[in-house]
């Protein structure tokens, strides 16, 4: 875990509320032993923005995403999620390794759907979405499965409530992932290759329902993704990684139809000529 300098605290009144970014990375480095995969990492996400990260396998896409969910340990600088400092905790006028109990309480604002489900196959549909919300969120069961079954009507699956993961195909269990990470009822929501593992024919059911959730939530979402024209139509903004490091950035149309950087044109002409 990083162990920073002395820096002064940091005022958690929620990003929205004091005009921060949801998301802010501040020369943020990862390793991996004597690989680095991130070195000094600075970009923003602001409240209800949609940002997709493009760029070629080991770019450090998946990194950023599991350095959100506290699933790889940060190796220095610093990230702040709706104002707080995620690995870091104030004590006093100074920034801390944050413990466990802290790391827990700032994590509650964050969902992930990856691209395995992650499913409980001992649980029912209902079951997997309403676990989390229950023990984490501490619901009450009736208040949890009230708001699950509204979910899994939102994504499609009103009638699969008791069924259990084995029972569906791999886009329902996908959408039940999504349904489990909207019952948390995040803030920010990191989608991580989430068609990858579907059959073709699956795919543009699940791009609808996100698209759908991104039209009418305002949930900050950073994704990872090679589906190109999902990323352009749900995007505010694209980043375009290459070993680590941010290449280049903008508004999809422009990322898309007229980008600046030769790896950039190049990754786009391979990506599109794939599909």
């Amino acid at each position: 875990m990083a162990t920073p300098e002395t820096t002064t605290a940091y005022e958690t009144t929620g990003a929205r509320a004091s005009g921060e970014p949801m998301i802010r990375f501040e020369e943020v480095l990862k390793k991996f032993g004597d690989l680095t995969v991130l070195e000094n990492l600075d970009f923003d996400v602001a409240p209800g923005e949609r940002v997709t990260l493009i760029g070629p396998s080991g770019s450090g896409k998946t990194t950023i995403l599991r350095l959100l969910m506290t699933l790889e340990t940060l190796t220095g600088g610093h990230i702040w999620v709706d104002g707080e400092p995620l690995w870091h905790m104030p004590k006093g006028d100074k920034l801390v390794p944050a413990n466990e109990k802290y790391l827990r309480q700032v994590r509650k604002k964050i969902g992930m759907v990856f691209q395995q489900f992650n499913l409980f196959p001992n649980m029912t549909v209902l079951e997997n979405v309403t676990e989390a919300p229950i023990r984490v969120l501490g619901k009450s069961r009736d208040e949890a499965n009230e708001k699950g079954k509204e979910l899994l009507e939102r994504v499609g699956l009103e009638a699969k409530y008791e069924a259990h993961p084995s029972q569906l195909s791999g886009g329902q269990q996908q959408r039940v992932a999504i349904a489990r990470a909207l019952a948390m009822e995040p803030r920010v929501l990191l989608l991580d290759e989430v068609t990858a593992a579907l059959d073709p024919e699956l795919v543009a059911g699940v791009l609808n329902l996100l698209r759908e959730i991104a039209e009418t939530t305002d949930i900050t979402m950073l994704i990872v993704t090679h589906e190109m024209h999902f990323a352009r139509d749900v995007s505010h903004k694209v980043m375009m990684f290459d070993h680590g490091q941010v290449v280049e950035h903008g508004p999809p149309d422009k990322i898309f139809t007229d980008p600046d950087h030769d790896r950039t044109k190049a990754f786009l002409h391979a990506v599109i000529e794939e599909r």
